[in-house]
């Protein structure tokens, strides 16, 4: 008998192949497009929770206050807090820093490999158990030469060798023995690195409490009340400090960093979060408006089988017999779609890790992924063949035959409303897409306050420090460069922050605790290499004066702030250290550009310089610029290999991620009006049948093809405008809110709303038109054919 019901079933989607088609295309992508966004949110929820202590690790937090009452946090603290913790609490198990990612060359007999690493406490590995293919993870980091390599590094520098005890080289100075091989880093992780080397001297880099350079990791002991703990920290800062800094320390888990990194007041208020709802939102959006393409043909084309359910129950078919047939049906048409929809996420994946850039995989083991699949497929079948199945079963067959009769004048009231929530949906989806461009684009024009083109930024590492002046007098002598400098970090980032503990002249005591920098380090020709405008003064020239060793640069951002109005010449105290401005910069942007540019602070500085910034010469071609700078780098740092960066690509990777949300907002509203308009096909054609007759006497008593075309799309050029007022107010509300994450943001115009509108409506009308063309150009002859 089943048998028998799935023939027949196919015989039937078989016999109706253009609308089988629509619906399995339809379904398939919604299908499809849930699927993929499935396995990205999965990803995206087991960030950083597959540590066996997960629920005890957490991460500490600085806090503090701003004189308007603005609470600022910062996931980086002193060195100092780790040992205080340890040493203070009861309740903390262990306690880890980590210093910032650095890249070193690492050489083991004729094999050079430059990777990224970091230094971290021996305890690192024990607090986070990631798993050791080789060696031991209690004494992996025991000794201050001993270095772990993730499985990957360790292939590419020994090949097949066992690596445990092998010495390698690091920036050709220190030998490190490899003590442990470690499993590669999961993509769903925010650590980034391929070696681990223990913290030797963390005062070097932290020397006081009001110097925050490092991540620090905290492992609680079981059973410990995070809340009352965090209660416990809130005057630890001033404690230690000696009342000299404000401000407190909190705990908060390293499982939630990824999806709740975003703070008001001090409060998590969201962060990655949010964009994982809305993926999750707009993927079943995608899918619902597949699923009603799906109902609504099915059960439009359901009202054409009303004869032959009069005629199956004239023969003697049981009423239960044809609800199992049209449900088979359904079903049927609905696992076919599933199919299709495995084999577009296959072949579509891919597309969407380069997007992504993350290497996500549908694994056929994932049976959360597959319970979901087939829950989908046979809850879409069973709401499409519900009215066939239960409605039509239950009529007389007197009864069915009259309907079928009356079958043209059904009502259409229900699918009307159905399609205007599809193009609701479309328009909403648009509308979202042209926002966040527009935000990119905005943020992209932005003014970043220094010239990015023809700009190099090369690592200092190997001899390059020690022949930096040789190097900067070739390039510039050579023609190559027009300017060349060093400096603390990258441009497009600062070597760290600070808050309190300065003082300067006139400041109020409120004002030096709470007063906070971003800091640079620089030496000398910072300005004319970067292209920044000098407000005032000069800029730092360590290198050809000695008294600029306490030389400093402030932006205008600092200076309003500090409320200084002769800042050239005034001196600054940050703790035993004093500086005198040389000069007051313009605010270039070296964080984020969607936010405002906070008050920095350049001081001079010879030892921990990280970076050559060289200007090349306009008048010569880049590649030729590139080759003459190979060559004199290589001359004096022959060890390594030479790797620059373009500063403008490098502050290009800071809308990465909007660039990601809008190229999948892009996609996503795409197929959401690619799907809508096979449902509008797909009815189009079902109207155009119904009132082929219609249409034959129109034409025999001198109906225009335009006129017959005008008359079959304004029903559904007037839904779609329907669509476009309902979705206008909510999109306006979503963008608006999805704005208010962006401190530097654009405003929403009218005619965003007025471009979706008409996008909507010329795809809605060219849809509809080639049915109603094709329906008005029939032959007269043929549709006033009786049966």
């Amino acid at each position: 008998m089943i048998k028998n019901y799935i023939k027949i079933a196919w015989r039937n989607l078989w016999k109706s192949k253009g609308y089988s088609a629509i619906n399995i295309i339809g379904l398939s992508i919604g299908l499809a497009a849930v699927l993929i966004i499935g396995i990205w949110i999965k990803n995206q929820l087991q960030f950083d929770n597959f540590y066996s202590n997960q629920e005890n690790i957490y991460k500490l937090w600085n806090k503090y206050k701003n004189d308007d009452g603005k609470i600022n946090l910062m996931d980086v603290t002193s060195g100092r807090a780790a040992r205080a913790l340890l040493e203070d609490y009861p309740e903390v198990e262990r306690a880890a820093r980590m210093y910032w990612s650095s890249t070193a060359l690492m050489s083991f007999g004729d094999k050079k490999i430059k990777s990224k690493g970091n230094e971290v406490d021996p305890s690192f590995i024990e607090l986070f158990d990631f798993k050791l293919k080789r060696g031991n993870n209690h004494q992996a980091l025991a000794e201050v030469n001993n270095i772990i390599l993730t499985e990957s590094l360790a292939k590419s520098i020994f090949g097949d060798i066992d690596p445990l005890d092998k010495t390698i080289i690091l920036d050709n100075k220190e030998p490190y023995k490899v003590s442990a091989v470690m499993q590669d880093l999961p993509s769903n992780t925010n650590f980034d690195f391929n070696y681990l080397i223990p913290l030797a001297d963390a005062s070097k880099y932290s020397p006081n409490w009001n110097t925050i350079t490092f991540s620090t990791y905290v492992q609680l002991k079981s059973g410990t009340d995070v809340d009352a703990f965090n209660n416990k920290l809130i005057n630890m800062i001033e404690r230690k400090s000696n009342k000299e800094l404000k401000g407190s320390l909190f705990l908060y888990p390293v499982s939630k960093m990824h999806l709740y990194s975003r703070f008001e007041q001090g409060v998590p208020a969201g962060g990655k979060i949010d964009q994982v709802k809305l993926v999750a939102g707009i993927g079943l959006l995608i899918l619902l408006i597949a699923c009603i393409n799906f109902i609504n043909l099915s059960t439009a084309r359901s009202q054409k089988r009303a004869k032959e359910v009069a005629i199956r129950k004239v023969v003697g078919a049981k009423r239960f017999h044809l609800i199992v047939q049209f449900l088979a049906e359904s079903i049927l048409l609905a696992v076919i779609s599933g199919a299709s929809a495995l084999l577009l996420t296959k072949f579509m994946l891919p597309l969407f890790n380069k997007i992504l850039d993350k290497p996500l995989a549908f694994s056929s083991s994932d049976t959360a992924l597959w319970f979901s699949l087939v829950g989908f497929i046979f809850l879409t079948g069973l709401l499409a063949g519900l009215y066939p199945a239960f409605v039509l079963s239950a009529f007389k067959p007197v009864k069915s035959l009259k309907i079928f009769a009356r079958s043209k004048k059904f009502s259409l009231n229900f699918r009307e409303l159905l399609v205007v929530f599809q193009f609701s949906i479309a328009v909403i989806l648009i509308i979202a897409t042209i926002v966040v461009r527009r935000q990119i684009e905005y943020a992209g024009q932005r003014d970043i306050g220094y010239n990015t083109a023809q700009l190099l930024e090369i690592g200092l590492e190997g001899d390059l420090g020690k022949n930096y002046e040789a190097i900067k007098s070739e390039l510039i002598n050579k023609g190559v460069a027009t300017a060349v400098t060093r400096i603390g970090s990258s441009i497009t980032g600062s070597s760290g922050n600070s808050w309190g503990g300065f003082s300067w002249q006139g400041a109020t005591p409120e004002q030096e605790k709470k007063m906070g920098f971003n800091l640079g380090r620089a030496e000398s020709d910072l300005v004319k290499t970067l292209g920044l405008r000098l407000v005032a003064g000069r800029d730092i020239d360590y290198s050809r004066l000695a008294a600029d060793s306490t030389a400093a640069l402030l932006n205008e951002a600092a200076v309003k702030e500090m409320k200084l109005e002769n800042p050239v010449g005034s001196f600054l105290k940050w703790g035993d250290n004093s500086y005198t401005i040389v000069g007051v910069i313009n605010d270039y942007i070296s964080g984020s550009p969607y936010s405002p540019v906070k008050p920095m602070l350049i001081y001079a500085n010879k030892t921990a310089l990280f970076n050559l910034v060289i200007r090349t010469s306009p008048n010569r071609a880049m590649e030729m610029s590139l080759k003459q700078i190979e060559e004199i780098i290589k001359k004096f740092n022959p060890a390594y290999p030479f790797e620059y960066q373009f500063v403008d690509q490098k502050f290009a990777a800071k809308f990465n991620d909007q660039q990601q949300t809008a190229k999948l907002a892009f996609i996503f509203s795409g197929l959401a009006i690619f799907i809508s308009c096979l449902g509008l096909f797909g009815l189009a054609s079902y109207i155009a049948e119904l009132k082929t007759k219609e249409i034959g006497i129109r034409k025999v008593l001198g109906a225009s093809v335009s006129g017959i075309t005008a008359m079959l799309s304004k029903d559904f050029v007037k839904l779609v405008i329907i669509s476009i007022l309902i979705a206008s107010p909510i999109a306006w509300w979503l963008m608006n809110k999805w704005l208010q994450d962006f401190s530097y943001r654009i405003e929403i115009q009218w005619w965003f709303f007025a471009l979706a509108g008409i996008s909507a409506l010329f795809v809605a009308f060219f849809t509809v038109s080639t049915q109603a063309i094709k329906a008005a150009n029939s032959n007269p002859v043929k549709t006033l054919r009786d049966e």
